[in-house]
């Protein structure tokens, strides 16, 4: 679905990382994934400053999941809590992407 051409929208994405020295991820975890608020054009804008981002970060992204735009993930019927919707304004607000959660990968 196009957005209206040059306006940013904020995307949901899922990042999988995996293990990099200094990533500051738990001792014994083999990744994490990352919920993630990012901004963009389009998904894939999102996704690429996204990556470039955790990267810069000295983390690992080895996979990205996108999950919509807010429309999308309200029409899809997902439940959207003022929080997360927080967390979605100041991503668009600042142009930026927001980590809203870490869930550490363990064998």
């Amino acid at each position: 679905m196009a957005s209206e051409a040059g306006k940013q929208q904020v995307y949901t994405l899922v990042v999988e990382v995996g293990r990099k020295a200094g990533d500051g991820l738990p001792d014994k975890s083999t990744g994490a994934a990352l919920m993630c608020y990012a901004s963009g054009v389009d998904e894939a804008e999102a996704v690429r400053e996204t990556v470039a981002i955790l990267k810069a970060a000295d983390l690992a992204p080895l996979d990205v999941s996108g999950y919509g735009t807010l429309d999308e993930r309200l029409k899809a019927g997902d439940e959207i809590d003022d929080e997360e919707r927080a967390l979605m304004e100041r991503a668009l607000a600042e142009n930026s992407v927001v980590v809203a959660q870490m869930n550490p990968f363990f064998d």
